[in-house]
């Protein structure tokens, strides 16, 4: 018995000193590089790493709250921590637990609950892990959060992305952000470019630029008006960065994608011919009803600019279905712009009522089943907007960095203009990059591709 209670001091004492955390994220890639940088900090800490799901001490869930389904996810990622471990300490935190902290706080088994301004400081509310009767909530008032704190997360160590901006000050109607993450800030344009170089130390060769509102870098934090910089200083200042072989803007508003931007671009060797441009609707009333800061020809405009300055850029769109007051004919006047536009893929969402947004208010609701049924009409039309843009490169070499994974026995990465390829896995090439011919499409969404051996001087896509 002695050397029994012994045994079990002594692993108490492990725990006690080395306990274990899983990190799960809901989201956008600005979720994904905050999560990555907490969980830096637990690690620097001593605590240990553990697979979501698995047997932890701390479970730390990251929210979204752009759609009703993210949150009931957030029910289940509790439940399934919980079930790894009854005893885990559950802490919530991002923009859902900002938005309703006091309905975070009531899901069984939470203990912890992280608003915007709390969630950078994680580590130190972990001093006591034992569960709690009921959930402890700090979270402020989204007025009070003002100050921008940095990120970045790793992925699969070739790619990273990396934050530069957080909040919005853009008053979209049907849009929970401004409310969840407060005013638009950035970091220093020197510090981003600091962060760039340590990324491309630690052998990176893709940064990918994000944060909610990209495009309105350079307001300072505090309500100080703006820095010395604007979004294009830092796009030229990262093309200086030694070591990283591309860099790519995650998503930018198509008002703030200036000429300039574009141009400069188009001539860099480091930023990539792939652009992601929310667009929402293609019918201007709805935009209206949206309060996009745009109208469709502007979008038009800056598509035909992209396309004329880089003939083979992939461009993305963000599309919404069924806001309210959007009848069928402003669907289909949605569905035949991007039918004409030269674009690569669609990213569609469902338009989802969130508390608080003006949209709520208006009138016009579309039945579920109808939204549904338009979201699915344009995921069939990215998949042919997406197979005629592979399509159309088949046959060209283009430069391609391949991640480490081997997936039974192949292995995959993107070319710089965001075209999904796949090959026979060699261990040489895995985080590297190649010159590759792309072959033919597959029936997994991809591109079979060769690796080419090509003279540098001879390198031209």
């Amino acid at each position: 018995m002695p050397k029994i209670a012994a045994n079990i001091a002594y692993f108490s004492g492990m725990l006690a000193t080395e306990p274990r955390a899983s990190f799960h994220t809901l989201g956008c890639k600005l979720n994904f590089a905050e999560t990555s940088t907490l969980a830096r900090d637990l690690w620097a800490a001593g605590y240990q790493r553990a697979d979501f799901g698995t047997e932890a001490e701390v479970a730390v869930i990251n929210t979204c709250s752009v759609t009703q389904e993210a949150d009931k996810e957030t029910r289940g990622l509790v439940r399934k921590a919980l079930k790894a471990n009854p005893n885990c300490f559950i802490v919530i935190t991002g923009c859902y637990a900002q938005l309703r902290p006091s309905e975070v706080a009531a899901m069984k088994g939470v203990d912890l609950v992280l608003g915007a301004k709390e969630k950078p400081y994680l580590r130190q509310f972990l001093s006591d892990l034992s569960k709690r009767p009921e959930a402890e909530v700090h979270a402020c008032e989204i007025n009070d959060v003002d100050q921008y704190h940095a990120a970045y997360s790793m992925g699969d160590r070739t790619r990273a992305f990396l934050k530069v901006q957080d909040g919005c000050d853009y008053v979209c109607t049907y849009c929970t952000i401004p409310m969840a993450r407060g005013v638009s800030r950035s970091a220093p344009l020197d510090q981003v470019v600091t962060q760039a170089r340590e990324l491309a130390a630690q052998g990176v060769l893709e940064v990918v630029l994000t944060g909610v509102n990209v495009g309105d870098y350079g307001k300072g934090e505090h309500g100080s008006k703006r820095h010395d910089h604007t979004f294009l200083d830092l796009v030229q200042a990262l093309d200086q960065v030694d070591g990283l072989d591309r860099l790519r803007i995650s998503s930018i508003e198509p008002n703030l994608l200036r000429d300039e931007i574009i141009d400069f671009t188009a001539q860099s060797e480091r930023w990539v011919p792939h652009f992601h441009i929310p667009l929402q609707s293609g019918n201007n009333e709805v935009l209206g009803l949206m309060k996009r800061r745009y109208r469709r020809e502007l979008y038009a405009e800056r598509v035909a600019r992209i396309i004329d300055r880089m003939p083979d850029a992939a461009i993305g769109v963000d599309v919404i279905v069924g806001f309210p007051g959007e009848t069928e004919e402003h669907f289909l006047d949605t569905y035949r712009f991007l039918e004409e536009l030269p674009i690569a893929y669609l990213h569609v969402f469902t338009y989802s009522e969130r508390p608080g947004t003006e949209a709520i208010q208006l009138e016009g609701s579309v039945p579920m089943a109808e939204r549904k049924a338009r979201n699915h009409r344009l995921r069939l039309l990215s998949t042919i907007k997406q197979r005629a843009f592979y399509e159309a490169h088949l046959g060209s070499v283009r430069p391609v960095v391949w991640e480490h994974s081997d997936r039974e026995g192949r292995m995959l990465g993107y070319t710089d203009n965001y075209i999904r390829v796949e090959a026979d896995y060699d261990a040489s090439l895995a985080g590297r990059t190649a010159w590759v011919e792309l072959l033919e499409t597959t029936p997994r969404g991809t591109v079979a591709t060769g690796i080419c051996a090509i003279p540098q001087e001879n390198r031209a896509v």
